[in-house]
């Protein structure tokens, strides 16, 4: 072995847009994996069901753990102000393409699918924001809850 053998590559501490598309990916997996309007989610595998075994509830229990890991990572960062405030500006953005005629409302799929990705994208935001605080203002975000 020579020693650029041995040399690992140091990981990056970057931010860049790789690192938000990675966790929208995840987030967006989780929200379809959960329910979307296709048929294939875990609510209609559930619904679906003659009975429920262990099969359901070890991936009930996964899909749970998902769901609390980012909504606390979104509330700690965003706060129930920020999330509020993210909601009504997606929401605001969903009415604009309604308005444009981009996006009708006799179609329940449509607008269940473009509500799915929104709720993602508010997720990934939440798990992303103390960066995209420190790229706005120079400020890093410290947790205090160690008092």
């Amino acid at each position: 072995m020579t020693d650029n053998d041995t040399q690992q590559k140091p990981v990056s501490r970057e931010f860049t847009a790789l690192s938000f598309v990675w966790r929208f990916a995840a987030s967006l997996a989780l929200v379809l994996a959960t329910y979307n309007p296709s048929g294939y989610s875990f609510f209609h595998w559930v619904r679906d069901s003659e009975g429920l075994g262990p099969e359901h509830l070890v991936v009930g229990v996964v899909v749970i753990i998902g769901w609390v890991i980012l909504i606390a990572a979104t509330k700690r960062s965003l706060d129930t102000l920020g999330m509020l405030l993210g909601i009504i500006l997606l929401a605001g953005l969903v009415w604009l393409l309604i308005d444009l005629g981009a996006l009708s409302l006799d179609s329940v799929s449509s607008i269940t699918w473009v509500v799915l990705v929104c709720i993602a994208l508010l997720l990934a935001v939440g798990l992303c924001w103390s960066h995209i605080w420190r790229r706005l203002t120079g400020q890093f975000e410290v947790d205090d809850d160690g008092d």
